[in-house]
């Protein structure tokens, strides 16, 4: 009779623990910051790749022009209004000396990315085109804007998924950038 009684008792208990797990799992998501977002490229070099000048489509770039100096890469796109939103804080941060590679994702057309850097302005020292999207999948991306900050030696030491803005810069990259250029500056490199 004892045995039939804790089976009844664990029939009954097992949709209550079931119960419980789904509410902690949903809660946790609930509290979660979807810009946080971990990649396993994280502090790993970055991957190899081969992709043409968004303005010269005969001049093309591969991972080495990652490395050298800590910099920003920055996947954005024309049909992204988010892009659009944080284009304005990006010509800022290059205009104050940041380093910044664009990283076109999935436009189907260069010339509408083109005349979207002539139009808005082209924060980018160099802009790779990668009409495909498969460089970006290398990378993880989930859809753009997502931004990748990378060290000297060409290794992603953060990734941020959405824009940034004044207070991604002051609160996240911003002090992780500045870190990376006194560690290179102390080094004796130059930017």
């Amino acid at each position: 009779m004892g045995q039939t009684n804790r089976l009844k008792w664990l029939v009954l208990a097992l949709p209550l623990i079931a119960f419980l797990w789904l509410t902690i799992f949903l809660l946790r998501g609930l509290f979660s910051d979807p810009t946080e977002l971990s990649s396993a490229l994280v502090g790993k070099p970055v991957p190899q790749f081969s992709l043409p000048d968004i303005y010269d489509p005969s001049t093309t770039y591969t991972e080495a022009v990652l490395k050298g100096r800590p910099m920003l890469l920055n996947v954005w796109a024309t049909w992204c209004p988010t892009c659009r939103a944080e284009h304005a804080y990006l010509n800022h941060l290059s205009r104050q000396g940041v380093y910044i590679v664009g990283l076109n994702y999935k436009d189907d057309s260069r010339a509408k990315a083109v005349d979207w850097l002539n139009t808005l302005g082209d924060p980018y020292q160099l802009n790779l085109f990668d009409e495909r999207g498969l460089v970006a999948i290398d990378f993880g991306v989930y859809g753009a804007p997502e931004t990748f900050l990378i060290n000297a030696q060409g290794e992603v030491m953060y990734r941020h998924v959405g824009d940034v803005n004044e207070r991604v810069w002051a609160t996240i990259l911003g002090p992780q950038y500045d870190a990376l250029m006194q560690e290179f500056e102390q080094a004796g490199e130059q930017p």
